[in-house]
């Protein structure tokens, strides 16, 4: 029997994330599954699954994106699948917010504002905290409370945030969000 995969599934999945979260895979010696961007995400669960398990080592992280579709989309019923398989062991989500028209929202354990600070308050996609405690609107967060996972982060627009997350200063948020989940995994990285 082959041992589980540790994966950090990520709700967003366009070209800044991509560039984000691969720099940050391989600051960490992880991997990212590149082709699991895409707004929406266009790969089907069953194809995340073989290119998480060729991974050449852990952990990996894997994108889902809705694009703004109402109720579960494409991105969510993947990300559903890959998170409640027998190969996968989830380390964390990191939960993206973003302006939707549909206000879907999750709870999340904690949120990473756009300056680094960890804040009980939900962020919005810019990073700017907000009012209410312990959650976050996205568009593809839906699914997320029906998940049982060890820690749900809550950050801005990945690679973007005014900038301040951009790929071209290193994704310091996103890195941020990543090292969190580890770290609360009791996972040994690359530092």
């Amino acid at each position: 029997m082959s041992k589980r995969r540790r994966v950090i599934l990520i709700t967003d999945g366009d070209d800044y994330a991509r560039r984000a979260i691969e720099h940050v895979a391989a600051e960490i010696g992880g991997r990212c599954i590149s082709h699991s961007h895409g707004n929406p995400t266009v790969l089907s669960a069953p194809q995340l699954i073989k290119l998480i398990n060729k991974a050449e080592q852990d952990p990996v992280l894997v994108m889902f994106d809705d694009s703004g579709q109402l109720g579960e989309g494409s991105g969510e019923m993947a990300l559903k699948y890959v998170a409640q398989h027998k190969d996968i062991e989830v380390l964390g989500i990191i939960a993206v917010a973003s302006k939707t028209r549909q206000e879907e929202w999750t709870k999340v354990d904690v949120c990473i504002d756009r300056d680094g600070n960890l804040t009980p308050y939900g962020v919005d996609k810019f990073g700017v905290p907000e009012l209410e405690l312990g959650r976050i609107n996205g568009d593809t967060v839906y699914c997320l409370d029906e998940l049982d996972v060890p820690i749900v982060v809550g950050i801005g627009d990945i690679g973007k945030m005014a900038r301040r997350d951009h790929f071209d200063r290193g994704s310091p948020i996103t890195k941020k969000a990543v090292e969190l989940i580890l770290e609360r995994s009791g996972y040994e990285w690359k530092i």
